[in-house]
């Protein structure tokens, strides 16, 4: 029968051990890691990271990140770079080479070879002393004192070491080149993510529904507008500038307020100056101004000049939310 607390306590241990290991990663942060980030930030080149076996699965992500952090980067396999994918390698790039021994085969024929066009090399490893460590250029020491693995044998304190130290270079070189969210969003347009930081108010607007009505028109000519443009809202324009709103609750609440409303007119009940934003504005923007004020609609007008309506709906079918 399988015991609950056994399995409790083994997933507690290995997570409190990678922990620990990771923690201990500060200890060997040194002035090779300070020269590995400022070459890879004067590179001319891209940032050619390779490793084998577990470590060449943590090589791909940290590609992954890497590119979409601003610095360009490609995987090369180090068992595929011996038969000929070492031709993806150019004068200019810097290459990181991930081993926690750092004395595999693979790695002491390719090692050498990387150097040719004399690219600086980076050595990631658990051993300093390795023979990657006497080829690298500058040592990224990502040193463990053991695996979680029961038998210290599958990796795992020593890759989430690997994937640690690459998540803190990604994360210089961002803070060297000042990369801000407008950056990130231009490598990640597509999705929820890329429309947050992308998506405009424009882009949104539907302008075959933009519903409008003069001040002195009657309220019967408001409702109409209302309904027909099923946005439950209609602005008052004057001289193609937005001076106020309607909404189907001002509706309402003159039904309720008057007897007759013969003779009423849209200037009477509207609500004057209402929320405004630009085309310009992100959409993040719109969604927190209509949070803010607890509304479902913003008036769209760049300097005054009405351009439409966004209704909370608008924003919620694009998947920002």
């Amino acid at each position: 029968m399988i015991n609950t607390d056994t399995i409790l306590a083994s997933a507690r241990a290995t997570i409190l051990s990678e922990s620990e290991s990771i923690a201990g990663l500060t200890e060997y942060l040194d002035d090779d890691f300070v020269t590995a980030t400022e070459t890879i930030f004067n590179a001319k080149g891209r940032v050619v990271v390779t490793g084998i076996g577990k470590s060449a699965i943590i090589a791909s992500k940290i590609v992954a990140t890497l590119n979409s952090t601003g610095t360009p980067s490609v995987f090369l396999h180090a068992s595929e770079a011996i038969h000929g994918d070492l031709g993806m390698v150019q004068p200019g790039d810097v290459i990181i080479c991930i081993s926690k021994s750092g004395n595999s085969p693979e790695i002491k024929v390719l090692a050498p070879l990387l150097k040719r066009y004399n690219n600086t090399l980076i050595g990631m490893t658990a051993n300093k002393n390795s023979f990657l460590g006497k080829e690298s250029d500058y040592i990224l020491h990502a040193y463990v004192a053991s695996e979680s693995c029961p038998n210290n044998l599958a990796p795992t304190n020593s890759t989430t070491a690997q994937l640690v130290l690459g998540d803190a270079l990604a994360v210089c070189l961002m803070q060297l080149r000042d990369f801000k969210s407008e950056d990130f969003a231009l490598y990640h347009p597509g999705g929820a993510l890329g429309k947050k930081l992308l998506l405009r108010v424009g882009d949104m607007l539907d302008a075959t529904h933009k519903p409008q009505v003069s001040p002195d028109c009657s309220i019967k000519k408001a409702i109409v507008e209302i309904s027909e443009k099923r946005l439950g809202v209609t602005t008052v324009i004057d001289n193609n500038k937005v001076v106020g709103i309607i909404t189907d609750g001002d509706i309402r609440r003159m039904l309720n307020d008057r007897d007759n409303i013969a003779g009423v007119k849209a200037a009477d009940i509207m609500t004057k100056s209402p929320k405004t934003i630009k085309t310009t504005a992100m959409a993040t923007e719109a969604l927190n101004t209509m949070e803010n004020f607890a509304i479902t609609q913003l008036v769209v007008a760049d300097d005054g000049v009405y351009k439409g309506i966004l209704h909370l709906h608008d924003i919620l079918k694009e998947g920002i939310i």
